[in-house]
């Protein structure tokens, strides 16, 4: 799937994962995702992680989204 039919939030939440991993070189929680992106929700924001993993966008090991990795 394009990054074309990514959602505003979705394309935000993919940054922030771009963004913390290249700044500290892990994945950033859940917690500092909704921060970077403005949701105070955690269900949100796991929400739309679990769209980007279903796009194929990310993975991760294990249940944790600490664990995600971008696939693309």
């Amino acid at each position: 799937m394009n990054a074309q039919r990514l959602t505003a939030r979705q394309e935000s939440v993919l940054r922030a994962i771009r963004d913390a991993i290249a700044d500290t070189g892990d994945a950033p929680t859940i917690c500092e995702i909704g921060r970077r992106v403005g949701l105070s929700s955690t269900g949100s924001v796991a929400y739309q992680l679990g769209c980007l993993e279903k796009l194929g966008l990310i993975s991760r090991n294990g249940r944790h989204w600490r664990s995600c990795r971008l696939t693309r």
